[in-house]
């Protein structure tokens, strides 16, 4: 088995749900959890409305996978996708699946794939049912990762609009007080992982911040660490809840 960075993924899009200009972001978004050693788009590539992605095929080496629509209103490209991922599903060759949709048609092949020990990164549009988000491990909304002038630029939300985010408090604390050690305290990346685990389709990136730290900081309810590693430069963020001090 690959190791957890780097993990051998089979990347699957469905080109009617995505669009060309995600792909630089799509692929260094996916290069932080494997290597992609399949990419393969799906459509059919006969109609003018896909005519796009050509350029952008060629120059990240995706293989496009012809699928006529052999019956008008129907999706037969998810069929095909489907099929192809229960096909390098069996290989045993892959540790991962990125499935590149917006359609809640994937949502029993990426439960399927996990019920199967292999990790399910989804990627979609906000408008992407939650149960197709919620079947996969971790799902990252594209809007983050256009290159056109739709791609959005989340702005920065402040502390207090952060804290009169009930869910979003409640979800750290939870995964906060889940990691903690006796005194209180909590590795950041144990705790991104648990927050992951319960909503994969959290993304610091969604409220402005680059990173989990950056957030967790911007909160201003947790105390947070950085402890130096060994004898080694690297160091690590450890994160408390204020409330554990003065409870």
């Amino acid at each position: 088995m690959a190791n957890d960075d780097n993990k051998r993924l089979a990347v699957l899009i469905d080109a009617d749900n995505a669009a060309p200009a995600i792909v630089e972001g799509l692929l260094a978004e996916i290069a932080k959890y494997g290597t992609a050693h399949v990419k393969r788009i799906y459509g059919d590539w006969t109609l003018p409305n896909l005519g796009g992605w050509k350029e952008v095929l060629l120059r990240h080496s995706i293989q496009p996978i012809q699928q006529f629509r052999y019956t008008k209103g129907k999706n037969a490209t998810d069929g095909a996708m489907m099929i192809d991922a229960m096909d390098l599903l069996y290989t045993g060759n892959f540790e991962g699946f990125c499935i590149v949709s917006s359609d809640s048609d994937f949502t029993r092949l990426a439960s399927r794939l996990r019920e199967s020990g292999t990790v399910v990164y989804g990627f979609g549009e906000k408008k992407t049912p939650e149960p197709f988000v919620a079947a996969c491990d971790k799902f990252v909304f594209t809007e983050l990762l256009r290159e056109d002038d739709e791609g959005e630029t989340t702005a920065r939300k402040s502390g207090k609009e952060l804290r009169q985010d009930a869910k979003l408090v409640h979800l750290v604390r939870l995964a906060v007080d889940a990691a903690a050690d006796d005194a209180g305290w909590a590795g950041l990346g144990a705790v991104g992982s648990t927050i992951a685990k319960r909503a994969p389709e959290f993304d610091a990136r969604n409220y402005g911040y680059a990173k989990l730290s950056g957030l967790i900081k911007a909160l201003q309810l947790f105390e947070v660490e950085e402890r130096q590693i060994g004898d080694g430069p690297h160091k690590a963020h450890y994160v408390r809840d204020k409330r554990a001090v003065t409870g």
